[in-house]
């Protein structure tokens, strides 16, 4: 079989192809669905049951477990999916990718949808000139499907044709009478072969053909199919080499469930296969250890038992298997000091990177809650080491939001440069960097407060207690208003009121118009310290700041307004 430079290419090309359609459909997807998309998967996956139904589902609809796992993992890249409810899909793709044995066993061929191609495109591509927006985006999901099927139908054409000249493989009939050993053999070579072709619904055809053939034996026959359920993990895990830890952690997961169901079957294989054995034979098939042509049945009868029995159990361990990945791959965001959710690497569409940019900014905003906290542990701190440690802390968080905002700016710059956005996901982009930008100020304001406290502390001078409990009441007002911010950021519901935050902001104004009323009063008593008094003035008007960023934040997150919200209340 002669496969040259000119072939190879041909191969890039089609994969190019491929890739470029699954591109623009998934953008289409993800538009059409634009916010709702969270609450689709949500529900679609709102418990582990759920969850390997739509991974059957669309494993079933698309006759990929590889293009289902991938695209899961896509999701927990982004945030939209847990890492419990991946699991979940990732066991339901494994049930889906077993249908394509029953196709070829039953029917011998399956549709080409790529047939159909340029009909489809002939339907979508004037849906992409509407000015309606929701037809512009159906007709851009419809030409990517489209584009999507010839891409396959020419990767398939071009890779080299083992399917065709099965005879390639014929050698390895050479290696079918060593005992347990060939099963092992066998379950590599599976493994092998779907790594290569990069799908076990094709590794799983050649299969069905060499054990048709008489080449090799039902048993081997089945210990390949076995080797492809471990090929199969090896796509989702090469995709999430360039995603986040979560991502990796979801692919990790797909292999130590298939792994592990290989291990317990292969300690069963003997009597799980004459089990089949004996069904075809009390059903009034011929014995598959007999007959070549009874394989292909006995073989899709094995493969999807096996794998619904693997799921049954394992579907009740879906948190330790969680936990097992969480431990083996540590998250480098765990340290507080690297993004988490945003990977340059990975092939994001638009929306996905709008979801991860918003996780990163939920990140953000928890990291000005830890440095309210920290401040108020300096404020009441009287040892001098612990005092150290928590200005240096409070130091390095806002370094680190001063770089989070940069990152995280560049990135939403980025998603915004690629002109692939709808109306609202531009909305989305503005509101995200408003909100980093407020983010990166609450960082420096309590930077600066640091500072504040630290003079004080160089001068030996105290607050009052009552200016210290004064300092508090503030804080903890703060503190509301952080918790509430974080809310809003972490909320994809456009039920999402202002007005929690716009309560908590009035009282941190009010609380400030009081502090400065007792300073004037202390003022005229001659009982006012300019050094002390001073630095306390500035970090009460600092937290109030701090209030105004907050609920800027909020605004941004919500849509509404702070002002126009005033005007609706006093006008009810």
């Amino acid at each position: 079989m002669q496969y040259g430079l000119l072939e190879f290419l041909n191969l890039i090309g089609a994969l190019g192809f491929f890739i470029y359609g699954m591109k623009v459909m998934s953008e289409g997807i993800q538009k059409v669905a634009g916010a709702k998309m969270r609450n689709i998967l949500s529900s679609m996956t709102s418990n582990r049951f759920k969850g390997v139904f739509t991974g059957f589902t669309i494993t079933s609809l698309v006759q990929s477990s590889s293009a289902t796992t991938v695209l899961v993992v896509s999701f927990v890249n982004a945030g939209l999916l847990s890492l419990t409810e991946s699991i979940g899909v990732i066991m339901g793709a494994n049930i889906g990718t077993t249908i394509t044995a029953w196709l070829i066993s039953i029917v011998g061929f399956k549709v080409k949808i790529a047939s159909y191609a340029l009909p489809i495109i002939a339907i979508g591509f004037p849906l992409m000139f509407f000015n309606r927006e929701r037809l512009k985006f159906w007709g851009e999901v419809l030409v990517g499907f489209a584009l999507l099927f010839m891409g396959l139908a020419l990767l398939k054409d071009s890779v080299p044709d083992l399917k065709a000249n099965p005879e390639i493989l014929e050698f390895l009939s050479r290696y079918t009478d060593l005992g347990y050993l060939s099963i092992l053999l066998f379950v590599l070579i599976g493994t092998g072969l779907t790594v290569v072709v990069q799908s076990s619904s094709a590794a799983m055809a050649l299969t069905l053909v060499m054990a048709n053939n008489g080449w090799i034996p039902f048993e081997l026959a089945a210990a390949m199919v076995l080797g492809e359920n471990i090929g199969t993990t090896i796509t989702a895990n090469l995709a999430a080499l360039v995603g986040n830890v979560h991502a990796k952690r979801a692919a990790l997961s797909h292999l130590i469930f298939n792994l592990f169901g290989v291990l317990w079957i292969l300690i069963l294989i003997r009597p799980a296969l004459s089990l089949v054995d004996w069904y075809l034979v009390s059903s009034g098939s011929e014995s598959p250890f007999v007959t070549a042509t009874s394989i292909p049945i006995a073989l899709s009868i094995f493969h999807s038992t096996f794998n619904i029995l693997n799921t049954l159990f394992l579907i009740w361990f879906v948190n330790f298997i969680a936990n097992t990945v969480i431990k083996a791959i540590k998250s480098t965001g765990e340290d507080e000091f690297s993004l988490e959710y945003i990977s340059t690497g990975m092939m994001n569409t638009a929306e996905l990177s709008i979801e991860e940019a918003r996780k990163e900014t939920v990140r953000l905003g928890e990291m000005t809650q830890k440095m309210s906290k920290q401040f108020q542990n300096l404020i009441v701190e009287d040892k001098p080491k612990k005092q150290k440690k928590l200005l240096k802390k409070i130091r390095d968080y806002e370094i680190m939001t001063d770089r989070m905002e940069q990152e995280i700016t560049e990135y939403l710059m980025k998603v915004t440069s690629s002109g692939t956005l709808s109306d609202t996901s531009s909305i989305k982009v503005t509101s995200l960097l408003s909100a980093v930008n407020d983010l990166e100020r609450i960082g420096d304001i309590f930077f600066q407060m640091s500072r504040d406290v630290e003079r004080i502390l160089k001068s030996e001078k105290k607050f009052k207690g009552k200016q210290v409990t004064s300092l508090q009441e503030m804080m903890d007002l703060i503190d509301q208003a952080l918790t509430i911010m974080v809310e809003h950021l972490d909320s994809t519901s456009k039920t999402s009121s202002l007005e929690p935050a716009m309560i908590v902001e009035n009282k941190i104004d009010s609380l400030r118009n009081a502090l400065r009323k007792d300073l004037t009063k202390d003022i005229k008593k001659d009982k006012f310290d300019p050094q002390r008094d001073g630095w306390y003035k500035d970090l009460f008007h600092l937290c109030e700041k701090v209030g105004d960023h907050a609920i800027n934040v909020s605004e941004a997150m919500t849509g509404e307004k702070e002002r126009v919200l005033k005007e609706e209340l006093e006008v009810e």
